[in-house]
């Protein structure tokens, strides 16, 4: 059973309706015993940083999370999920749940003309290669919607890039927790597969 976290931060509807049309079990709580008790979790997430971190300390959620990746289970952050599993976001000046060593930075492309916030399908520069990545095109895009971006202390961490202007860690991991910043629940049959291989992953690290 996979557990979907409810913090009031997230686009819970299209992550479960992609679970369901996979055929995935999984359940929407935001209750600290489901989150610390679930198999695997889906920690995804819009809206800004500092109120996020709000609602998560404030509900215990946060701590159930910490306890949850300490215990080995496997963790996908999505979007704002994953920024906030950085250790500080400039967006309201915040501390986050120090999962990766880093802060989170407002998108500058050193292009002008290119919009804020990034949105749109955009493809990805893989680093290292990843079990939640197997069976997917290296030439698959993926969609895109942030004004922030994660910038890991340690580029180990970073399992694949992408650019708007800049480039910019897209996808991050280490031992059992992967994040990336675009949704894969929206961005078509590529995502649909990251969901299919995080529903069997056991928390193996990168390769």
């Amino acid at each position: 059973m996979i557990t979907i976290v409810d913090y009031n931060a997230g686009n819970l509807t299209s992550v479960r309706r992609a679970l369901d049309y996979l055929g995935i079990q999984c359940r929407v709580s935001g209750e600290a015993a489901d989150i610390i008790s679930a198999e695997r979790i889906i920690f995804p997430g819009v809206g800004n940083a500092q109120s996020a971190m709000e609602n998560l300390n404030k509900t215990g959620i946060a701590a159930a999370l910490k306890t949850a990746v300490a215990s080995g289970t496997p963790f996908l952050g999505i979007c704002l999920g994953m920024q906030i599993m950085m250790s500080h976001s400039d967006e309201g000046d915040v501390k986050c749940l120090d999962f990766f060593d880093g802060n989170v930075v407002l998108l500058k492309p050193s292009d002008r003309r290119l919009k804020i916030p990034h949105m749109g399908w955009d493809s990805l520069k893989y680093k290292k290669k990843h079990k939640l990545f197997d069976g997917i095109d290296p030439k698959s895009e993926f969609y895109f919607v942030h004004s922030y971006y994660a910038n890991p202390t340690d580029f180990k961490d970073v399992i694949a890039l992408s650019e708007h202007g800049i480039d910019f860690a897209a996808v991050i991991g280490k031992g059992n927790m992967f994040a990336c910043q675009f949704h894969p629940e929206k961005s078509g049959e590529a995502g649909l597969k990251i969901l299919k291989n995080f529903s069997v992953w056991n928390g193996e690290v990168a390769l």
